[in-house]
Order: structure tokens, then C-alpha cells, then sequence
């Protein structure tokens, strides 16, 4: 599943879109995802800390009302999901995210049960990010845990193990890796979801190591990505490693995306 990432104003050009409430702006770069491939259109405004619920819900309706497809809210701010959420029209949505924090999943989880929502589900505690793959583990499984006894749906989970930028960190991505792999052989109907790009965070060179990383994870297990759909080297990338793992019958999606042109440059 693909989760376009483009409406966020920790993006330069995005801030100022919604800064000045440019609907019309904002709808094409929906579109434009939309078109490209994308399942689902996060939204976010976490830059704007004053007014985040009144920026938020204009986001969602704005959505809404330019794209068919559903959206992932992306917020920790409970009064911002509350004020967004209602306007999410008839499809799914998705909040992005609830993590193992007493507090946060205690604030989050009745509007997960309450709008019936799938939920990305970070791997963080009240102790922080773990560090290894054993730690990453101990909180999915508490995660997923709570969840499920709350009567969130087993598959409406997606479990990000929370990518640790490549130039921080001299395991490389393995830590990630190995433990979503521990996590689908363990929970096979739970999906687990990354932010692609923030593995390149501080580096040159950026869409090749997102690119690389994105068909590393896909081999791993990683079966959603919040990524941008516009980039084409990298969706060419996504639908080839997808019939490379077989996951593409017949390399049905990789024919089709061929013939409309993602693949031209």
C-alpha cells in the first residue's frame, strides 16, 4: 500500500500552501499522488502548533473533496484527530500514529475504536526508541496486544519498526530488517509500514538510497510505504521488486504501469 506523502508542511513549498489556505493548490498536489499511484493521502500540519485542529480538518475536506481515495491522518495531537476525522468521508481512514506511550495510546485509541480507523502503530515506549531488534519486537507485541484486546482488527494494524537514519547508525537498516521479518512471521496478518525517506536523512544522494532501501524492504515484509508517489524511478522500482518477489501475478501491475508511462522519464 502506498501512503503519498506530499501534503505535509514540514515541506517548504507545502507550508506555504496551507499557510495561506491555497485549497486549490493543495488539491492538485492530491491529485497528482492520486494519479501517480498512491491508496491513501496523508495529510499534515503538525508545523502549525497554534491552530493544528482548524488547519487539519480544512486539509481533510479539501482532500476529500479532490480525490476518491482515503485519507491517513498524521498526527500525535488528539484535538486535531477529533476535529479532522469526522470530515473523513465513507472510506477507511488511517491515523498515523499510536505508539506503546501510556499516555498517547490511552489519548488515541478511543478515536481508533470509535471511527474504526486502520492505525500505524510506531515501536515507541515510554522508555523511547529501541535500539535493537529484540526491543522493536517487545513493543510491537505489546502494541499489538492492546490493540487487538480493544477490538482494533488484527488487520487493520500496520506496525512501523521506526527507520533509524543510515547516517546515524553503522548497522546500516538491518536492525529494521531483521525485525520485521521476526514481526511477520510472528503476527502474519498484521502489516508492517515504514517512512521511506527518512533512512537517507543527511546524506547526498537521497532517491538512491531510498530506492535501494525500498526493494530491501519490500524483501523483508514491509508491505506499505509512506513515500512519494510522483517519483517515478522509485515506483518503477516498488512494481519491479514486486514481481521480482512474486508478488505480481503474471507482472500484471508492472505491464500496466509500463503502459502509462511511469516508467518514461
Amino acid at each position: 500500500m502506498i501512503i503519498g506523502e506530499l501534503i505535509n508542511s514540514s515541506r517548504k513549498a507545502m507550508r506555504t500552501l496551507i499557510e495561506t489556505w491555497d485549497d486549490a493548490a493543495v488539491a492538485e498536489v492530491a491529485k497528482l499522488q492520486a494519479d501517480s499511484g498512491a491508496d491513501y493521502i496523508d495529510i499534515n500540519c503538525g508545523s502549525f502548533t497554534t491552530d493544528e485542529p482548524k488547519r487539519l480538518a480544512w486539509l481533510a475536506e479539501t482532500v476529500r473533496q479532490s480525490v476518491e481515495l482515503p485519507l491517513c491522518i498524521d498526527t500525535p495531537n488528539v484535538e486535531a484527530l477529533k476535529a479532522a476525522l469526522p470530515l473523513v468521508g465513507e472510506k477507511q481512514a488511517m491515523i498515523n500514529s499510536i505508539t506503546a506511550e501510556k499516555e498517547r495510546f490511552a489519548s488515541i485509541l478511543p478515536l481508533v475504536c470509535e471511527y474504526k480507523t486502520k492505525v500505524i502503530a510506531l515501536c515507541m515506549s515510554d522508555e523511547g526508541i529501541p535500539v535493537g531488534v529484540e526491543g522493536r519486537i517487545k513493543v510491537a507485541d505489546k502494541l499489538i496486544a492492546d490493540l487487538t484486546a480493544a477490538g482494533v482488527k488484527i488487520d487493520d494494524i500496520y506496525i512501523d519498526p521506526l527507520v533509524q537514519p543510515l547516517a546515524t547508525t553503522n548497522e546500516g537498516a538491518l536492525p529494521l530488517l531483521n525485525a520485521v521479518i521476526a514481526i511477520n512471521d510472528k503476527y502474519p496478518q498484521v502489516h508492517c509500514v515504514c517512512g521511506l525517506s527518512n533512512i537517507s536523512f543527511g546524506l547526498p544522494k537521497r532517491k538512491l538510497i531510498n530506492r535501494t532501501f525500498l526493494v530491501q524492504a519490500a524483501f523483508a515484509g514491509i508491505d506499505s510505504f509512506i513515500l512519494d508517489p510522483t517519483d517515478k524511478q522509485l515506483m518503477g522500482a516498488l512494481f519491479a521488486g514486486e514481481a521480482l518477489l512474486g508478488h505480481d501475478p503474471f507482472c500484471g501491475r508492472y505491464l500496466m504501469q509500463y503502459r502509462k508511462g511511469l516508467f518514461n522519464e
